[in-house]
């Protein structure tokens, strides 16, 4: 994996947890520092305890990007979201990982645990990380967005 990435901060609930392990050892196998925001065991938490302090780690620049975990993968977008400046992507694929970055400049991806195999999850992170941003008229929708 080629990525401009420096540092990625993970936030997960228990679901999740399963896949932080694979996630950050497939990241730092390929020099990307990890910042684990938690959780730490499969024992039933909050997730917004989690990911919102992921997501607030890439605004303050102490992680370029920031990926979270849950069991859909929603609620966890939905948290990052609520972070001023962060966009969120739910990926389920490689077409939705290849598009939050093509088109949506996503700083963030949700990844459902309970939805998706580990072997594609960390084919989705792969994709998200590799392809850029395509800029054009997709910049000015962003621009909207963060308005």
């Amino acid at each position: 994996m080629n990525s401009k990435t420096k540092t990625i901060a993970i936030g997960t609930d228990h679901a999740g947890f399963s896949l932080k392990a694979p996630i950050t050892q497939l990241l730092e196998s390929n020099g990307i520092n990890v910042l684990d925001m938690g959780c730490f065991s499969t024992d039933s938490c909050d997730y917004p305890d989690f990911i919102k302090p992921a997501a607030k780690k890439v605004i303050s620049g102490e992680a370029d990007k920031a990926i979270v975990l849950g069991g859909s993968g929603n609620g966890e977008a939905i948290a990052a979201n609520k972070v001023k400046g962060i966009r969120c992507a739910l990926c389920y694929d490689l077409w939705t990982a290849e598009m939050a970055s093509k088109h949506n400049n996503a700083n963030c991806i949700a990844i459902g645990s309970r939805t998706t195999s580990e072997e594609l999850s960390l084919q989705i992170i792969e994709k998200w990380l590799t392809t850029e941003f395509e800029g054009g008229r997709h910049l000015n929708r962003i621009e909207k967005i963060e308005a």
